[in-house]
């Protein structure tokens, strides 16, 4: 087989060694969910005022099932378990009474969720009585302890994988604060030290346990009776970790997207120094776009994903070649083979994930130089101690004299040069500065758009969003599209608020002055654009039609629609709001303008 030039350096798309295979790898992570099945998380969290009558046991399935749905999306290559105890069946490989690992068939206790794992979970509690059953694990007069069963279970499913390159955790749900309430005197005490004897010993291991609680209606949940012990909280911590306890579905969703959405290490990584001295790096993407997935070919029966085979037929004899095929170049008339590993030889041009080649200065890294979104670099001394020390001091002396790195970065076989920055936060840079009352209505006018529990998770890609909901009813055969609220438009209504537009106003006019106009001026040069002139009259057209009418007359009558939609926008125009939406928001926008 002749050498194809281009292909020599072109990675196989499952090689160990290609970088994509390695991201992948080392940011796996392990979850096993642990869920309290025990009779009160069966009784109706609700008061009696709500109209919602739901179980703390329904809320958490509902939760876990959700995450599912969005971690296939999110994180496809993660493995999960769910784990019930305090039941009174048991399904696991140790054999402990009080606790069942949830599975269907065609998948292993922690694997990758699939849409029949999905789908059954999701209706659990339907046959969950039947076919688990709720019990209390932990009575007096009994040497069960189901906690600590449990915890054993969820540390044997999670010796998949190695901790250093699997990101390893357990999540805790239950309503119940005390659970060896009921026990007294030493054997109380016994249990209590070999539980956390047990959590200690899995978190030895490099596991994280974390406790999501529920509070039960009238009562809050002490998280310092029993399991502030076994996560580790303490003093402050402990404080803060209770207004997180919730008792409503949505308050489980809001926890659980927290802890889900972790800043996760993109790639560790051993930054090559010098000769025999390399530290440890973890690598943070700092923003990237989100796509949709890679295709994936499914068998049309079974709906697996299909496993691609490249077998090569003999073109004299129409044999199966069983041998692998060898590779040659021409060279004077003479073909050259190369053997496998030569090839792999050739292809090694780096010795390292990222290998130091020397220093430049500040001056020649030009911004064009960039062709792709930054990676954060910071130091661990996991592996390698010393790491984050030897790092500060580079850091420090590429600042001290304006240098930056210049280094080979990614697997062996297709390294990348890229240039290693060193950050810094101070400014010697004279900039102008706001006075007091710019300040004073700067200040007006965040309190007024302030959004309350702001989170970058609250606004999703709607067209990406529409593209997972049809994949998501077409695997899990739902009859009905989930509706999907475009989160990312504008809030029309509570910008066009009285006390809104005029905080906004007063702030343009303590910044900008009276006579300013924010597109009037062109490219830098001072002139009033045609366009800016164009608009300007239209303003100045609407506010003089704007005032033949009795506007709040008509709003008082509900004349309004009686209007056409160029008269609704001499009004709107006449007062700076926005024009776009149909005649049915154009009104609303007025009587909310207006106060009616």
């Amino acid at each position: 087989m002749e050498l194809d030039p281009d292909d020599v350096f072109r990675d196989d798309e499952d090689d160990p060694e290609n970088e994509l295979f390695q991201e992948r790898e080392s940011t796996k992570e392990y979850v096993v969910y642990l869920v309290d099945a025990s009779p009160k998380m069966f009784s109706t969290s609700s008061s009696a005022e709500d109209q919602k009558n739901e179980s703390h046991f329904h809320i958490v399935v509902s939760c876990i099932a959700q995450s599912l749905k969005s971690q296939i999306i999110n994180r496809s290559y993660d493995e999960v378990a769910i784990c019930f105890f305090n039941t009174r069946e048991k399904k696991n490989k140790q054999d402990l009474n009080g606790v069942f690992v949830y599975t269907v068939a065609e998948r292993d206790s922690l694997d990758r969720p699939t849409a029949r794992f999905i789908k059954e979970f999701d209706r659990i509690d339907e046959s969950f009585a039947n076919d688990i059953g709720s019990q209390y694990g932990i009575v007096s007069g009994s040497h069960e302890n189901t906690i600590y069963n449990a915890l054993w279970v969820a540390q044997g499913l999670l010796r998949k994988g190695s901790a250093k390159t699997a990101d390893k955790r357990i999540l805790l749900f239950t309503n119940e604060d005390d659970p060896f309430g009921s026990i007294k005197g030493a054997a109380k005490t016994d249990m209590t030290r070999t539980t956390l004897q047990r959590a200690k010993d899995a978190q030895d291991l490099g596991i994280s346990i974390e406790l999501l609680p529920l509070n039960r209606p009238g009562e809050e949940f002490r998280v310092n009776l029993f399991y502030s012990d076994l996560i580790g909280l303490e003093g402050g911590d402990l404080a803060l970790f209770m207004p997180s306890a919730g008792q409503k579905l949505e308050d489980m969703k809001d926890q659980m997207r927290k802890r889900m959405f972790t800043k996760r290490i993109v790639k560790r990584i051993s930054f090559m120094i010098a000769s025999g001295l390399s530290i440890e790096l973890n690598s943070y993407a700092l923003i990237r776009p989100t796509v949709p997935g890679v295709t994936t070919w499914l068998d049309s029966v079974t709906n697996r994903p299909l496993k691609t085979e490249r077998l090569f037929i003999c073109a004299d004899t129409g044999a199966l070649m069983q041998e692998p095929p060898k590779r040659f170049q021409s060279y004077k008339n003479e073909n050259i083979i190369f053997s496998s590993a030569e090839l792999s030889e050739i292809k090694r041009v780096s010795t390292g994930d990222l290998r130091l080649l020397g220093f430049k200065p500040l001056s020649c890294l030009k911004d064009y130089h960039n062709l792709r979104p930054s990676t954060f670099l910071f130091p661990s001394d996991k592996e390698v101690v010393g790491s984050t020390r030897i790092f500060i001091a580079l850091h420090r002396s590429m600042l001290r004299l304006q240098r930056y790195a210049v280094a080979f970065y990614g697997n062996p076989s297709n390294p990348h040069l890229v240039a290693l920055v060193a950050q810094f936060h101070s400014s010697t840079d004279v900039v102008p500065r706001a006075t007091d009352d710019q300040v004073k209505k700067a200040a007006a006018m965040m309190k007024r758009i302030y959004l309350k529990d702001f989170s970058v998770c609250q606004f999703a890609n709607p067209a990406l969003q529409r593209h997972y909901a049809v994949l998501q009813a077409l695997a899990l055969e739902e009859d009905e599209m989930p509706d999907i609220n475009d989160e990312t438009l504008p809030d029309e209504e509570g910008m066009a608020r009285p006390a809104v537009v005029k905080a906004i106003e007063e702030f343009k006019l303590s910044v900008y002055g009276e006579d300013y106009d924010e597109e009037s001026e062109s490219a830098g040069n001072g002139k009033v654009s045609e366009a800016s002139k164009k608009r300007k009259a239209i303003a100045e057209n609407a506010v003089k039609e704007s005032a033949n009418y009795n506007w709040a007359d008509l709003a008082d009558n509900g004349k309004l629609k009686d209007l056409t939609v160029q008269e609704l926008k001499y009004y709107l125009s006449a007062h700076g709001l926005p024009l776009t939406g149909k005649k049915e928001t154009l009104i609303s926008r007025i009587l909310t303008h207006m106060g009616k």
